[in-house]
């Protein structure tokens, strides 16, 4: 399974995926393609130490969102991209796009959805005084961080965190969560029935 990964940031969770796959730890999926949104994403350097094909599709060159997404829609055609995992990826795809790649996009997000979609997670986390958080593995669709979930893993909220501090344990969480899912869907063993999604 070819997967693509779109990244904006420092690219932690891709270096955890390519780290899976260089230990054979991702089953049938393989990192065929990076592409960031940010020609100074940290997580570019990954690419190069893996030896990986990188595109850089900076916003500001084109006209539009339209735009935008028609050209990222043609790469993952081009490349037979069969799998998109959105990690750090801080731009929200068109409608057209995420229906196009129906159940074939997935996200990780730093909270136990449907509890604190968006932004600024952990700052709203202590703030709300929730006991526990963690991260969720979800397929994408139209709304932001709304699409069915996959899977997730909890963690405690110390008395004591921190944003950073909560985002740091929460991180190690994801790290091991997102290519555990990239395996299980490579191997055919998640199966998605309306908003319920099975894995075997």
């Amino acid at each position: 399974m070819k997967i693509a990964v779109l990244i904006s940031g420092r690219g932690s969770n891709l270096q955890a995926i390519l780290k899976a796959e260089n230990e054979k730890k991702l089953g049938n999926a393989e990192v065929f393609l990076i592409i960031s949104s940010n020609p100074n994403a940290a997580g570019l350097e990954f690419a190069k130490n893996y030896n990986k094909y990188a595109v850089v599709l900076d916003p500001k060159d084109y006209a539009n969102k339209t735009e935008y997404d028609k050209k990222l829609k043609s790469i993952m055609l081009e490349n037979d991209i069969e799998l998109i995992v959105l990690a750090g990826f801080m731009k929200v795809l068109s409608h057209s796009f995420v229906d196009y790649f129906k159940n074939k996009i997935i996200n990780i997000h730093p909270s136990l959805l449907p509890a604190f979609p968006g932004l600024n997670i952990h700052e709203r986390v202590l703030e709300y005084g929730v006991k526990y958080s963690g991260c969720t593995v979800h397929f994408v669709n139209a709304d932001v961080d709304g699409g069915p979930i996959i899977a997730q893993r909890v963690v405690e909220v110390l008395d004591g965190d921190s944003p950073d501090s909560l985002a740091a344990r929460i991180l190690i969480k994801e790290h091991i969560l997102l290519p555990e899912v990239i395996k299980k869907i490579s191997e055919n063993k998640i199966i998605v029935n309306q908003r319920r999604v099975k894995v075997n």
